[in-house]
């Protein structure tokens, strides 16, 4: 299974001159290769939209893909706090908080991360449990 990140995602939905990352996941459905987004990058996408056509347009989308969660609970949201303290006391500081748990989802799903942002390389160098596309 590959997780697709909203930095792949966005690009691929909207960009008349996509980026290689958009590309390939263009390719990958093409060839039906499974994916999947997860909660996080659901709404980053949708608060991106431009307007309500676009906002309605997009939503019908990832409505139809298959979405990946995280285990209810608190401890799951300490283990992505701890993964945030960890880098940061190796000095890699993550830019939002959301993409530990995009990383962390990737991590309990055993899937694979397409993405376009190097924060998850920076947490990938530092956290192998996290593979990338």
């Amino acid at each position: 299974m590959i997780l697709v990140d909203s930095s792949v995602l966005i690009d691929f939905l909207g960009s008349a001159a996509p980026r290689p990352k958009a590309r390939l996941l263009a390719r990958l459905i093409e060839q039906d290769v499974p994916f999947a987004i997860c909660p996080f990058v659901y709404q980053e996408v949708l608060q991106g939209t431009a307007d309500e056509p676009a906002y309605d347009k997009v939503k019908a989308y990832l409505d139809s893909q298959e979405c990946l969660w995280l285990p209810p609970g608190l401890e799951v949201y300490a283990k992505a706090a701890r993964i945030y303290w960890d880098l940061r006391r190796r000095g890699v500081t993550v830019r939002g908080t959301i993409d530990v748990l995009i990383a962390l989802t990737a991590i309990e799903h055993e899937a694979l991360l397409l993405h376009d942002d190097r924060d998850f390389d920076a947490i990938a160098a530092h956290l192998p449990q996290l593979q990338l596309a």
